[in-house]
């Protein structure tokens, strides 16, 4: 068996809702409740869940863009919670993230070259040229296409450079946040396959965030159930569909049957 990468323990967190002085105070939010989750080396583990279950929280927990309240996040089994800035910003060059929608990830005053070189000056890399021609290739974007501007590529080909963006600093882990709910279905295959190369490539460990069960059936080798701020099963591909034993799990999977995709 594969070692644990991330290791998530009995993690929480709260958002508080803050409304006008005439407002009735609300309850605060618990988005994530005890939370506990290993992702093991060098897998692609699908998070799965209707929106507002706490999917994306979770996520930006992991890249410590948001603090919870309680629990561990553990990477190569140190704490990151407990970091400071200078163990921030090292862990912060080993986990990247691929976002939702290619058309506002990518500035669009930068041209596709400057958003490549960008990171790796911030995190003083050397062989600069020689990573950004690696990366382009690996995604298949051609070496002409640096000099342009995001504007100039349809959504699929955003993506891979996003995708690029995300690699350039060879990082162990990568979160990738629905990145193609917001693509054609056939450059949503092109996209995924991608992913699944490029983890076999890279020995990448990939935690993707999708509502599709038919998409994450097909490039996962586990997938984590989310409810109401809950995991509420985790297990293998095969195990999750053909003897789910979470009532939610169930009712996911009964809605991916009786529509045919």
């Amino acid at each position: 068996m594969r070692e644990n990468l991330i290791q998530i323990k009995n993690l929480e967190k709260t958002y508080s809702t803050k409304g006008s002085f005439l407002e009735v105070k609300k309850e605060p939010q618990v988005v994530l409740k005890g939370i506990n989750l290993d992702i093991r080396q060098g897998e692609i583990m699908s998070l799965v869940g209707e929106s507002g279950c706490g999917k994306s929280t979770l996520a930006n927990c992991i890249l410590k863009l948001i603090t919870p309240e309680r629990g561990e996040i553990l990477f190569d089994g140190k704490n990151i919670l407990d970091f400071n800035k200078t163990q921030t910003f090292n862990y912060r060059r080993k986990i990247q993230m691929i976002f939702q929608n290619p058309y506002s990830s990518l500035n669009p005053k930068m041209k596709i070259y400057e958003t490549l070189l960008e990171p790796l000056i911030i995190h003083k890399q050397k062989d600069k040229e020689e990573r950004i021609n690696e990366m382009i290739d690996l995604v298949g974007i051609s070496k002409s296409d640096l000099k342009k501007y995001p504007h100039e590529f349809s959504g699929g080909q955003r993506q891979r450079i996003a995708i690029a963006r995300a690699l350039i600093l060879k990082p162990e882990f990568i979160v990738a946040d629905e990145p193609v709910s917001a693509l054609d279905v056939s450059i949503c295959a092109q996209i995924i396959n991608l992913l699944i190369e490029l983890r076999e490539k890279l020995n990448l460990t990939i935690l993707f965030i999708s509502h599709d069960l038919n998409l994450v059936r097909y490039l996962s080798d586990r997938i984590a159930v989310m409810d109401k701020g809950r995991i509420v099963e985790c297990e293998n591909v095969d195990e999750i569909f053909k003897n789910p034993k979470d009532s939610y799990t169930k009712f996911l999977l009964s809605s991916i049957r009786t529509i045919k995709v």
